[in-house]
């Protein structure tokens, strides 16, 4: 499980607290630091099933100064959507949690936390 985070964000702070909590095995990246590319963006993208729009934070001064709640939401403007996150990963929302079963979750809740170390669980108690 790799958990992305942004250290000054108190829900990824929440997040890391509660998986350590459950006793899950994660590693922590640094999205800001270690920034993810176009691929991984897509690919985190499918795995949550949502659209780079629905992971951007518009309230961010780099969003306005983009215009991004300007930006047209459908499928020609998603490449340009990845590149803005990429570009500035401030905007991606957070934390993001991914697990080795292909699943992900933007664990903003205490409640999606607890959806994907559930998953994990579960699917290692499959393997077994």
């Amino acid at each position: 499980m790799e958990i992305w985070i942004n250290p000054a964000c108190s829900k990824c702070r929440s997040a890391i607290s509660l998986l350590d909590a459950e006793g899950a095995d994660y590693t922590v990246r640094r999205y800001l630091e270690d920034v993810p590319s176009e691929d991984e963006i897509r690919d985190v993208l499918d795995r949550l099933g949502l659209e780079p729009w629905d992971i951007t934070r518009t309230q961010e001064d780099v969003a306005k100064e983009l215009g991004l709640k300007e930006w047209a939401r459908d499928a020609g403007s998603r490449g340009r959507w990845v590149t803005a996150l990429a570009e500035h990963p401030r905007l991606i929302q957070r934390p993001i949690i991914t697990a080795d079963d292909g699943t992900a979750v933007v664990g903003r809740t205490e409640e999606a936390v607890r959806d994907a170390v559930t998953r994990i669980t579960s699917t290692d108690s499959r393997d077994a």
